[in-house]
C-alpha cells in the first residue's frame, strides 16, 4: 500500500500482541471504509468539488503523516517517489470524480475488485501460476464484477464505474511499487508531501476549465471538514495504524481482512447516506469477495 524508496535500514518494527493487533486491524478498515463515506457525503452534501476535495484530502494527509513520522522517528528527507505520489494522486482523483455519480457501497466493491485484480494479473505477468482453484475464484470475481457493470435498472454510471476502476487499478498500481519499502511511514508520507503541488495543478486546471464546463473550485466549510477527516483520520492515520498492525499478520491474512471494507462501507454508507443494498449489489458482492477470498485462501494453502 506504499510506493518504493530507496532509504536505508530501519529497524524492524515491532510486532504487537494478538488483541493488539486484532484491535489495530478493526479501526484500519473502519478507517478505509470512511473515505468512501467521507467522499460521498462531502459531494453529495456539501458544495466542495472533486478537485478542491481531492486536494483537500492529500495536503492533510501529507501533513498528518509528517507529524506522525516526526512523532515516531520515522521522518526521512528524501522517502517516497515521484512514481508513487502519481499513483496515488491518479487513484485520490479518481476516486473523487467516481463518486459524483456513484454510491459509497457501488463504489467500494468496484474499487477494492480492480486493486486485487490489477495484483492478480500482475502476479501472473510476473511468472506466476494459478491453480485451478484460483483459476475459478478469479473467474467467479471478474463474473460478480460483470454483473455490477451490466446495463439495467441498477447499474452504476459508466464513466463513474470507469473512473472508480482506474482508481482501483493506480492504487493497485501503488501497492505493488510499495513492496520494496523499507519504511511504510516514512515512504507514504514522501508520497503524500510529493502528490500535494500535483493535486494542486489539478485544482488550478478545474478552475480555469470552471467557466467552460460550469463547474470549477467549490467549497464550503462542511466539505473543507469531509475532506480533512479524510485525508488527515482516514487516510494519514488509518494507513498508520495499518502499518502497526501489519507485523503481525501474515500476508494472506492481511489481503483477507481487507475484504471486510466493501461490507463494512455499504452497511455504513445505508445508516448514514440513505443508500440501499440491493438484490444486484448483494449478489455482485458474495461473487467479487468470495472469488477473491478463493484466491488468497488457495495461495495461502500453497505457500
Amino acid at each position: 500500500m506504499v510506493a518504493s524508496d530507496k532509504t536505508g535500514a530501519v529497524p524492524a518494527p515491532a510486532v504487537p500482541t494478538a488483541g493488539r493487533a486484532a484491535l489495530l486491524t478493526v479501526l484500519a478498515m473502519l478507517a478505509f471504509a470512511a473515505n468512501s463515506i467521507l467522499c460521498r457525503l462531502a459531494l453529495t452534501q456539501t458544495a466542495i468539488d472533486p478537485a478542491g476535495f481531492t486536494l483537500v484530502r492529500i495536503a492533510s494527509g501529507a501533513a498528518s503523516l509528517w507529524l506522525i513520522a516526526r512523532a515516531t522517528g520515522h521522518a526521512k528527507a528524501g522517502a517516497g517517489s515521484w512514481g508513487g505520489a502519481a499513483a496515488l494522486l491518479a487513484y485520490a482523483a479518481a476516486f473523487s470524480f467516481a463518486y459524483l455519480t456513484m454510491t459509497a457501497g457501488t463504489g467500494a466493491l468496484l474499487l477494492f475488485g480492480a486493486v486485487q485484480a490489477t495484483m492478480i494479473l500482475a502476479g501472473l505477468y510476473r511468472g506466476e501460476r494459478l491453480v485451478p482453484l484460483q483459476w475459478g475464484g478469479l473467474a467467479l470475481a471478474l463474473g460478480g464484477l460483470a454483473l455490477l457493470l451490466a446495463p439495467g435498472l441498477s447499474a452504476p454510471d459508466p464513466l463513474g464505474a470507469l473512473l472508480m476502476l482506474a482508481a482501483g487499478a493506480a492504487w493497485g498500481i501503488y501497492s505493488l511499487l510499495g513492496r520494496a519499502s523499507r519504511d511504510p511511514i516514512a515512504t507514504t508520507a514522501g508520497n503524500f508531501l510529493r502528490a500535494a503541488p500535483m493535486a494542486a495543478v489539478l485544482a488550478l486546471a478545474a478552475a480555469l476549465a470552471g467557466p467552460l464546463s460550469g463547474g470549477g473550485l467549490r467549497w464550503d466549510q462542511g466539505g473543507l471538514v469531509y475532506a480533512v477527516l479524510s485525508g488527515a483520520l482516514a487516510s494519514g492515520v488509518g494507513y498508520s495504524i495499518w502499518y502497526a498492525a501489519l507485523p503481525a499478520l501474515t500476508a494472506a491474512r492481511a489481503a483477507s481482512v481487507q475484504l471486510s471494507v466493501p461490507v463494512i462501507t455499504a452497511l455504513v454508507a445505508v445508516l448514514a447516506l440513505g443508500e440501499r443494498i440491493t438484490p444486484v449489489l448483494a449478489l455482485s458482492s458474495v461473487a467479487v469477495l468470495g472469488g477473491i477470498a478463493l484466491v488468497i485462501l488457495a495461495k495461502s494453502r500453497r505457500g
